[in-house]
């Protein structure tokens, strides 16, 4: 053996060189005998070499190329908008028929001219490359259509993975240069061009590859570089889109300053490789001298189309595509987790259909933008409006006051910018929620129903620091000392539940809440679709009756759709349908309805707040709702402490809406500010009739059922009689019967001092429950008149002779009644002072005629 270093270095190289030689001359070898099988081959080795090469796999699998999915709304006249597009890959697949004949001969003649006469191996191309790699080491080209496309779809099985070392690993394997993987190529070609038509791999191939960036087919590289389709193409145009494919990053058209490795890119570059494929195609007979001439003349002159990516194309809407997006992202019907469920949406060529009403949300958008002013000096303003269907859960319309972002870094407090969807719960990307106000105290009104009580019933209102002891049965019952005071400084001390949700009484929800269970209530909150809005349980202390858990303005249109459902709540949904790259559908979440209260229950309900809506604070909002028909609506305002956040949600039986301005950081008092459109406080009163003046205007509406007489009524009951009894026990008594106690003070009485002398209404009557009793002590100031009735007229004067005896007199036909006291007045037993006068009527006999 020759040992010299030199001379073995020299045998090595030569060694790996014959060998790689002699392995693309059996691949060669191979080539022949799968793509012309006519041909006789003979001899051991080829035979070997033949059937190692046969043994390798020769079935592709082709999954669904990586398209954009599409977002869309509903216009008026039912025609679809589109909203935004995601993509990993910009790409739409399109038919051979779609694709321009200029694009094809490119294609072939610059990337194989061979193409239509080989079995997926171009043989010359696979030996030019063999002597390039050779001279350079390196290994290179060669590779036909059908490989170029077996690679990319080997690529594609990479870009679908989730698992980033995986995707790594296997973007390696699909693209090494070696031996090794070249032949399994030829192998997959081999077995492509047996199973598919020439023209089906030059579609696919076409509309596989990439040109640049996130560019990838020829559609999609048609409407990005030139505005035009892949049918629409002119001839140099098409030359410059297959010049990229051979180099995607060098022959790009959309950086035409850039330098990769110091050669220059872009047009000039493109140009080149341009005027390379129209030489090509000429050569070929795919054109003519006069068109090549023209095409080469001609400039590059790309028209750029950005295509529309995410959500802050969609404007107004974006907060409602967000919402979108984030359903797509956490329902395991289009994954298995998060992850997978983005890739699914963002490669899988989704035609997403969505609940939105442009009508509904133009309207929004136009009316939120003259109201609300999207930042504001020394305030970080919010303002939202969502609307949903009754019935249906389709969340029909949303907005805020901000422009979407979707920048995670970009500022949100105090910017016009931001990430967070106001309208929506922090676990679907929204905020972590805003206090509702008394619009909440339409769930302590459906508890109030439910347990029995009635609207015209009474409680005790007085303003007081300490409401003593509050049932709750989930945490055990509770004291608070705390004062509520009334918005407008009501001071009524016996409100009706009707009267308290008719003028928003806070005292008067107060003592409602004191007759019922504060878990009952929160419970009852939560049958409406109600959350607290950061995921925590909702509260359910006294003070959170006047709405003081943080929730979403989604959560509060939900409820009060479910309220005008007739009690029945239907989870919000955003998506109607979707439907693959094939058209087939794709199953979509579906709204879930549950009955939250009896249907009595929120008749009701209805009936006190369409009174909110004639007569209460909602006045203002109905005086600017002009629809026709006229539609029956329902409603509640809400004002947070300090007037920092203003509500108002309400519905028709079609349509519920929900409008607030709120301080998304920071406090202030919207009662001292004002907006151009007006005060900032009375915002919602322009904004929420404009948005359900188009929904009445669309939807109508019905008229709400009539609450029973059990439900307005309140149930009569026996005031018990409490003279004589000490004022604590008549207190305790009248409590216990569901009355409101009221200490009258001292009165004029004969029983002794300090007991119950009487009660207004009196003892024996009937009153409503909850109806304020009147009660008096006596002041012993009065003297019991006594019985003389039957006693002789002297008998009965020094009985009386405490009193001024007054004497009238009556006939009797009884000679034994003569003289003798038939009644007093005061009647016997009441109470006159000393010295009064008591008369007593003696009888007497008739005299006779004459």
């Amino acid at each position: 053996m020759n040992t010299k270093p030199n001379t073995r270095r020299h045998f090595d190289a030569l060694g790996g060189l014959l060998g790689f030689v002699a392995m693309s001359a059996v691949a060669g070898v191979l080539v022949a005998a799968a793509v012309t099988p006519a041909l006789g081959l003979s001899g051991l080795a080829a035979t070997n070499a033949i059937n190692v090469f046969e043994n390798l796999p020769d079935y592709l699998k082709i999954d669904q190329l990586s398209q954009k999915s599409n977002i869309y709304a509903t216009r008026s006249d039912g025609s679809e908008a589109l909203l935004a597009s995601f993509y990993d890959q910009n790409r739409v697949e399109v038919g051979s028929d779609a694709i321009n004949q200029f694009v094809k001969d490119a294609a072939t003649s610059a990337e194989d001219p061979r193409f239509y006469e080989h079995g997926g191996i171009d043989l010359q191309g696979t030996l030019t490359g063999i002597v390039t790699t050779v001279a350079t080491g390196d290994v290179r080209g060669g590779s036909s259509i059908t490989q170029q496309y077996v690679k990319n779809v080997l690529v594609q099985k990479c870009e679908v993975l989730t698992d980033e070392v995986k995707k790594s690993d296997c973007y390696d394997a699909a693209i090494a240069k070696s031996p090794d993987r070249k032949l399994k190529e030829m192998r997959l070609a081999i077995g492509v061009e047996k199973k598919y038509a020439k023209d089906d791999i030059l579609r696919s191939y076409l509309n596989i590859t990439g040109f640049g960036g996130t560019v990838y087919g020829i559609e999609s590289a048609a409407e990005y570089y030139f505005g035009a389709t892949a049918l629409t193409l002119t001839l140099p145009q098409a030359a410059s889109l297959v010049a990229i494919v051979n180099n995607p990053v060098k022959f790009q058209l959309d950086q035409p300053d850039s330098v990769t490795n110091g050669a220059a890119n872009g047009y000039a570059a493109n140009k080149d490789r341009r005027d390379y494929v129209l030489d090509q195609m000429l050569k070929y007979g795919k054109i003519n001298q006069v068109d090549h001439d023209a095409a080469i003349a001609s400039l590059i002159e790309p028209n750029i189309h950005v295509p529309s990516t995410g959500c802050q194309t969609a404007a107004g809407s974006a907060f409602f595509c967000d919402l979108v997006v984030n359903t797509l992202q956490n329902n395991t019907t289009f994954g298995a987790d998060e992850a997978t469920r983005l890739a699914n949406f963002r490669r899988g060529g989704y035609n997403v259909y969505t609940t939105l009403d442009l009508d509904l949300q133009n309207a929004a958008e136009t009316t939120l933008k003259a109201n609300v002013p999207d930042t504001y000096p020394g305030w970080d303003v919010g303002g939202v409006i969502v609307s949903v269907g009754v019935g249906t859960g389709k969340v029909l319309a949303m907005t805020q006051n901000k422009e979407y972002s979707q920048d995670p870094n970009v500022p949100i407090t105090g910017s016009n910018l931001t990430g967070i969807n106001y309208n929506t719960n922090v676990d679907q990307g929204g905020s972590h929620g805003f206090q509702p106000g008394s619009t909440y105290k339409v769930f302590t009104l459906a508890e109030w129903l439910t347990e029995g009580h009635s609207l015209n019933e009474r409680v005790d209102s007085k303003r007081k620091s300490n409401w003593g002891t509050f049932r709750d049965s989930c945490l055990g019952n509770q004291s608070f000392v705390f004062n509520p005071k009334n918005d407008s400084g009501e001071a009524g001390a016996n409100y009706s539940a009707l009267e308290s949700t008719i003028g928003s009484i806070n005292t008067g929800f107060i003592g409602m809440a004191k007759k019922l269970d504060l878990c009952g209530i929160r419970k009852t909150a939560e049958a409406f679709g109600v959350t607290r809005a950061d995921g925590d349980p909702l509260q359910e202390g006294a003070s959170a009756v006047l709405g003081t858990n943080e929730v979403a303005p989604l959560s509060m249109a939900v409820a009060f759709a479910g309220i005008a459902n007739k009690g029945t709540t239907c989870s919000p949904i955003v998506i109607d349908r979707i439907t693959g790259t094939d058209g087939a559908a794709i199953p979509v979440p579906a709204s879930t309805c549950t009955q939250s209260v009896d249907p009595a229950v929120a008749a009701g309900m209805t009936t006190a707040m369409q009174q909110v809506m004639t007569s209460g604070n909602g006045t203002a909002h109905a005086s600017y709702v002009s629809t026709t028909p006229k539609v029956s609506m329902i409603g509640k305002t809400g004002t947070t402490d300090g007037n920092k956040d203003t509500w108002m949600s309400g519905a028709s039986t079609k349509v519920a809406t929900v409008v607030g301005v709120m301080s998304v950081t920071g406090d202030r008092d919207q009662r001292t500010t004002r907006f151009d459109s007006g005060p900032a406080a009375t915002a919602r009163h322009r904004m929420w009739p404009v948005v359900m003046s188009v929904a009445n205007a669309k939807y109508g509406g019905d008229a709400f059922p009539v609450a029973s007489g059990a439900i307005v009524n309140a149930v009569q009951v026996p005031i018990p009689d409490l003279r004589g009894k000490s004022i604590a026990q008549a207190q305790s008594t009248l409590e216990s019967a569901g009355f409101l106690f009221v200490n009258g003070g001292v009165t004029d009485s004969e029983l002794p001092a300090g007991v119950v002398a009487n009660t207004d209404p009196a003892g024996g009557t009937s009153a409503s429950r909850g109806s304020a009793v009147t009660v008096r002590t006596s002041n012993a100031a009065l003297v019991v008149v006594p019985d003389v009735t039957g006693k002789r007229e002297a008998e009965a004067r020094a009985a009386l002779s405490n009193f001024a005896v007054v004497k009238n007199e009556t006939t009797v036909s009884d000679p034994a009644l003569v003289g003798t006291v038939i009644t007093t007045s005061p009647a016997a037993g009441s109470g006159a002072r000393p010295g009064d006068a008591v008369t007593i009527v003696v009888g007497r006999l008739a005299t006779a005629a004459g």
